[in-house]
């Protein structure tokens, strides 16, 4: 079998994890947790950084952050995965779920002002496939309309827009490591905070409310229940995984490239011939090299190359499903004609990608996309 996914293993994570654990000190916010922190901070030039459990908990600290309530609404992309939307909806605020665009899945910037009314609070994008979209022109929304901005680049490690690291926009952005990533610490995740104005909360939601912090730094003589919070915070031992994947950023990003770009160069052909659409990066963008996808016709037609592809054990997944259409929320939905939200539910599909992922197995891969469009 090809795996849709295999995590890789740079070596050193179970020395790193051996000295965590010699340390005396395994619970979170110890110093692989500083150094993972320090990491993203200088190389990406990020204000603040915490690590999380998960990019799920980012989220959540994210809404916690901005005070939300049922008068609130919060514009975010239907075409994402659930937990985009479920840190703000835990917050009691109203979900505007946005349309993504014609030319890949992120967020229709053209339909962002027509979904803004007095009530709306914040704007949440998504970095899909770690591709940026026009963040000038977000910009001038957000502050035009005097909105908090929130980006989820849980795929988007190592991304850029115009030379400015994605995350490094919003007044708060959140990353994930979830095995399925570039880099991974199994589960995991990070919140970024740029806006000054909510650092200091930041650490007191993420400290369970407490003021512990700066009890540690000496700027408080004893620490205290001071606000709301929970235990968002990993422990040494997936932060000390994790450091290990980060000093290997650049190793592993040059391979996931020449991965990227052998599917991208072999299947021009058939994509020329419009069997198939291929992804697309503005100029305006880098490639991290997240994922590789292909658009299909049809669902019908992405079901069958599933099952052709599995035939030949090579195990092809295809993506999200819209929100707006969710059991969940689809009573509560105030826009639900999201046409190409449901366009990429339906037919985008998603081809083997890990770093270990060889050239005999993807030129088998590619070979069996042509076989099964001839």
């Amino acid at each position: 079998m090809i795996p849709f996914n295999k995590p890789f293993l740079t070596g050193k994570e179970t020395q790193y994890i051996n000295d965590a654990v010699n340390s005396g000190h395994i619970s979170g916010n110890g110093n692989f947790t500083k150094k993972c922190q320090s990491f993203f901070e200088n190389k990406y030039g990020f204000k603040k950084c915490l690590l999380t459990t998960s990019c799920t908990d980012a989220l959540e600290m994210a809404a916690l952050l901005l005070n939300l309530d049922s008068k609130d609404e919060v514009i975010i992309p239907s075409y994402t995965f659930v937990s985009t939307a479920l840190a703000f909806d835990r917050e009691n605020a109203t979900i505007v779920f946005a349309d993504s665009n014609s030319e890949n899945p992120n967020i229709d910037i053209n339909k962002i002002e027509e979904l803004i009314t007095s009530k709306t609070k914040a704007l949440v994008l998504v970095h899909y496939a770690g591709i940026s979209i026009d963040m000038d022109r977000v910009l001038e929304i957000v502050k035009r309309n005097n909105l908090f901005l929130i980006e989820d680049a849980a795929q988007a490690i190592d991304s850029y827009y115009k030379g400015k690291a994605l995350g490094s926009f919003g007044d708060m952005a959140t990353f994930s490591f979830h095995e399925t990533k570039n880099i991974i610490s199994g589960e995991g995740g990070l919140l970024v905070i740029n806006n000054p104005n909510l650092i200091k909360r930041a650490e007191i939601v993420w400290e369970k409310g407490t003021n512990r912090s700066a009890f540690f730094r000496g700027e408080v003589d004893k620490y205290s229940w001071v606000d709301t919070g929970s235990s968002f915070l990993p422990s040494e031992v997936v932060a000390a995984f994790l450091f290990a994947q980060l000093e290997n950023l650049d190793r592993i990003q040059k391979k996931r490239r020449k991965i990227w770009n052998y599917y991208y160069n072999e299947l021009k052909d058939i994509a020329l011939k419009n069997k198939i659409r291929l992804p697309y990066i503005p100029d305006y963008s880098t490639n991290n090299s997240h994922m590789f996808y292909i658009i299909c016709k049809t669902a019908d037609e992405r079901t069958a190359l599933i099952k052709y592809l599995k035939e030949f054990n090579i195990m092809s997944v295809f993506h999200y499903l819209s929100l707006h259409k969710s059991n969940y929320y689809k009573d509560k939905c105030k826009n639900t004609d999201l046409y190409y939200s449901d366009l990429y539910s339906n037919t985008l599909l998603r081809l083997p990608f890990y770093f270990e992922l060889t050239r005999e197995d993807q030129t088998l891969i590619i070979s069996k996309i042509k076989e099964f469009y001839q």
